[in-house]
């Protein structure tokens, strides 16, 4: 007899991702069939034709094929040659080889650099792990921190799916904290504390918390106090930390910048506070989402659980070695009087300037719609705005009609979690420009017409 769905465990049966949900899969029936789908679904930059950036593919290229560096010197800048003959001279064996189980070396030494040149901290290049994108980390941190069924860990709501559906898949528990969408989706010491309290009290083990910044859904940024804060809520209550920072190089409004967790904690001089920090080369401004390359940084873990970490990456093996150099050209981009920086450069900027002006629009143009409300984009990839049903209705519903009235899909609000009451959907920033006005033009008459 075949499998069937009886046979399959409760865990696999939980486990929901919503920005590839039903509403995706009908988005792609419909292009099938010969309809325009403006995807605003998931942050995947290429697919909504955002160009790669030149050095990276350069580099990347002569790696995968390094005849060309002997055979085609010519079509390359003298920095991508040197920067690929190191990557090649680093990994050893080339790209088609097995990594250590933790990365390169000395991409993890290029990783260190990069995050001590941005917080002016030190940095061990033994406490990094080179990873396939952000999540691979998330889930590895996760993984540890769920040892029985009664463990849980504290989740932004909204939150992106990532935390709930690895949760649900490790059969641990989900303990959602309010942000606050009143005072731009930013941490509040008091829901913190309510959630933690509710927990407890139903007799979940709390041993961790994420934060999302920027965020998503949510598209807050949040400032120095607000991380203090949160540390202090930490230490008090003895839980770990996972800061999920993938949008760090996405800051978009004047008087916002990005602050490090890790930042914080050194400087405050914070011993008793696990730190597991990520970023990946998916988000930013590289968009190098199939690449699956990324870091996951730990402090303050004591000898013994540094070697299950190590133990828990060594299960495959490695990751893999394209998404390891992708890494590297995001933590060692073009310096300053180098072949290759003024291009870098301008295309970097272009990228950065052309989402700014998305989100500006997306959120100036929701904002006048009746019945939508939108948080201002601070940064990340999306906005998560709030809108007026009619009774009765849900947002999963608005979301499928918007998707097969107009062609734009995006994800209904309880893919991410929001307070009862409310309904919200995610949309990303990402659309070209001409786009954005289309999707807010659309929008705008289809929700005047929701019954």
């Amino acid at each position: 007899m075949t499998i069937q769905l009886k046979d399959l465990g409760n865990a696999v049966l939980k486990t929901e991702y919503a920005v590839r949900g039903p509403i995706v899969a009908r988005a792609q029936e419909l292009e099938r069939d010969g309809r325009e789908i403006i995807y605003c679904n998931i942050g995947n930059p290429q697919s909504l034709e955002q160009k790669p950036l030149t050095y990276i593919r350069q580099v990347l290229a002569l790696c995968q094929y390094p005849a060309l560096i002997e055979q085609a010197p010519q079509l390359f800048p003298a920095d991508v040659l040197a920067t690929a003959k190191a990557v090649l001279k680093g990994s050893k064996h080339g790209l088609g080889a097995y990594s250590d189980s933790k990365g390169i070396r000395f991409i993890r030494e290029a990783v260190a650099s990069f995050i001590h040149e941005r917080d002016g901290i030190p940095t061990d290049p033994e406490m990094i792990w080179l990873t396939d994108g952000a999540s691979k980390g998330v889930q590895t941190a996760l993984r540890l921190l769920i040892s029985g069924p009664n463990d849980g860990v504290m989740i932004p709501i909204p939150q992106y799916p990532l935390y709930s559906a690895t949760l649900a898949l490790y059969e641990g528990r989900q303990v959602g904290y309010y942000l606050d969408e009143a005072h731009d989706w930013k941490l509040s010491e008091a829901l913190l504390q309510q959630s933690l309290r509710e927990a407890t009290n139903a007799g979940i083990k709390v041993k961790g918390l994420c934060v999302l910044n920027p965020g998503n859904p949510t598209g807050s940024v949040l400032d120095r106090a607000n991380i203090e804060m949160l540390l202090g809520f930490a230490k008090e209550h003895h839980l770990a930390i996972l800061a999920d920072e993938v949008y760090q190089e996405n800051v978009y409004r004047d008087g916002d910048s990005f602050v490090s967790l890790a930042k914080v904690l050194v400087e405050s001089g914070e011993k008793d506070v696990s730190l597991f920090s990520f970023h990946s080369c998916s988000k930013g401004f590289l968009g190098e989402c199939g690449q699956r390359g990324g870091y996951m940084e730990i402090r303050n873990v004591p000898a013994d659980v540094f070697t299950q970490v190590t133990k828990l990456q060594s299960v495959s093996l490695c990751s893999n070695v394209t998404g390891q150099v992708a890494t590297y050209c995001m933590v060692r981009p073009p310096k300053p009087g180098e072949a290759s920086h003024e291009l870098y450069v301008r295309e970097r900027d272009t990228v950065l300037n052309n989402l700014k002006e998305r989100a500006k629009l997306l959120v100036e143009g929701l904002n006048r719609i009746p019945g939508i409300q939108c948080v201002p984009v601070a940064g990340s990839m999306y906005a998560f705005p709030r809108i007026t049903l009619p009774p009765g209705r849900t947002d999963g519903e608005y979301c499928m009609a918007l998707l097969e009235q107009t062609g734009i899909c995006v994800v209904p609000g309880t893919g991410f979690g929001q307070r009862a009451g409310t309904a919200h959907f995610r949309t990303t920033i990402l659309p070209p420009t001409e786009k954005i006005r289309a999707v807010v033009e659309r929008i705008a008459a289809f929700h005047v017409a929701f019954k």
